[in-house]
């Protein structure tokens, strides 16, 4: 492929933030006197927005309680447990350091609030490999909607065709069609109900260093 540029997902493409995300749901829930609930439900909640989130948890504990009333809370525990337990999956130190070599731009496409990405990334290591952020609040618009990979690929000075997006969701699948970006998809991450092998990727990979095979 000539791909010029790369832009990543984050939650699940490059870190497993699912435990410290579904401890800060569920020091949510605590606050508000609704039952915990497990990791993997919460895992099968993310990659649409924090504001969806809390939303499916209190429809989930049955609560009529609305979502910005619940949001500040929810914001400090995210906040909070933002660096409590993230690994970055195997592979994905090597392969953002080969990009590097090979000069290819990065930049983070995701929906967690932008605020909250350079210090995670500071965290583990690879700040450094990123030109550019767009989070989930940069815009008016998030993943699904193209914006937010047009801006990013507006930010790496590089045309969306020249453009090659890494996610692991519907969400980013979705984003990367709407904007005519090509996309490849990672098994290991926050797939939900997505068919990946239907999804109509330029590839799936159980690793991301099998990426460095394809660009």
């Amino acid at each position: 492929m000539a791909i010029a540029a790369l832009v990543f997902d984050l939650d699940g493409t490059l870190v497993d933030s699912a435990s410290d995300i579904a401890e800060a749901v569920n020091l949510t829930l605590d606050d508000l006197a609704l039952p915990r609930v497990s990791e993997a439900t919460v895992r099968s909640w993310i990659g649409e927005g924090v504001g969806n989130l809390v939303t499916t948890a209190l429809h989930h504990a049955g609560s009529a309680l609305d979502r910005e009333q619940v949001m500040p809370r929810f914001m400090q525990h995210y906040h909070d447990c933002l660096l409590r337990s993230p690994r970055l999956y195997a592979g994905v130190t090597e392969t953002l350091q080969a990009l590097q070599g090979r000069g290819l731009p990065m930049a983070i496409c995701t929906n967690k609030p932008a605020a909250l990405v350079p210090p995670l990334l500071q965290h583990l290591g690879i700040a450094g490999d990123f030109a550019h952020i767009v989070g989930g609040d940069s815009l008016p618009q998030r993943k699904p909607q193209p914006e937010p990979l047009l801006h990013a690929a507006a930010l790496l000075q590089q045309p969306v065709d020249a453009c090659l997006m890494v996610g692991d969701s519907a969400t980013d699948l979705g984003a990367a069609n709407n904007a005519g970006m090509r996309i490849v998809l990672v098994r290991y991450g926050y797939p939900r109900d997505l068919n990946l092998d239907a999804a109509g990727a330029v590839a799936v990979i159980d690793d991301l260093r099998e990426l460095l095979r394809l660009v």
